[in-house]
């Protein structure tokens, strides 16, 4: 039988119109704007717990920078920035307080080519900027411009974003389907909407309604039960 939720990858794209934005519309609405050319502020952070869809929205805002013709990147900070990053003019950086001090270093270098330039950065990270244990010149600055804290969806919310998700592609979702993927699979919505996807090609597959019995059989299958 086809393991199929090991085949899911995470090959669902994150784009501002498929971010279920919860109590984080005003964060939303900003980089909408940035977009678009009408935010003056260049430089914001964002700050929240993991899987608050921080990594969405600057996949997001980066890929939707160069949709609009802007030489922009998104990078993943480990203890130090990647080279290529002074090249472009958008760059959406997350987890900045990763970075060891080399990397704080260069954080504030690039800061201040980006500012000299006319770029723009969106940068994440655990916590405001005043809490980051980082250089004090560094925080000052991710602090300079716009900052929001990123609300991590309620049970509640993921489960209606199940629902409406399944209602868009034109299926509906058995009684219980989305608590029982939110309590035995990741939690994070990309992975959730990731899985539903799977779960549909294998209803489609195997000529089978979206149920708890059928998510249950993909599940145990995932597992190599």
């Amino acid at each position: 039988m086809k393991q199929l939720l090991l085949e899911i990858t995470s090959d669902f794209a994150p784009a501002l119109d498929n971010f279920v934005a919860g109590r984080n519309g005003e964060v939303l609405h900003t980089l909408r704007e940035s977009i678009a050319g009408k935010q003056p502020e260049r430089f914001i952070y964002l700050w929240g717990a993991p899987n608050s869809g921080k990594s969405h929205l600057l996949r997001a805002f980066a890929d939707a920078h160069s949709r609009h013709g802007a030489k922009s990147v998104y990078a993943q900070c480990g203890a130090s920035l990647p080279n290529n990053l002074y090249d472009h003019d958008v760059v959406a950086l997350d987890d900045v307080d990763r970075l060891d001090a080399e990397g704080q270093i260069a954080l504030f270098d690039l800061y201040n080519r980006l500012r000299e330039g006319r770029g723009r950065l969106l940068a994440s990270g655990p916590c405001a900027p005043a809490q980051l244990p980082m250089r004090p010149d560094v925080v000052t600055r991710l602090g300079w411009g716009l900052v929001y804290q990123v609300h991590e969806l309620s049970d509640d919310e993921k489960i209606q974003a199940l629902h409406a998700h399944a209602a868009s592609r034109g299926f509906r979702l058995g009684t219980g389907v989305a608590e029982y993927l939110l309590r035995h699979w990741r939690r994070d919505l990309p992975s959730l909407l990731a899985a539903l996807d799977a779960l549909d090609r294998y209803s489609l597959e195997t000529k089978r309604p979206i149920t708890v019995p059928l998510l249950r059989e993909t599940l145990h299958l995932e597992s190599g039960g």
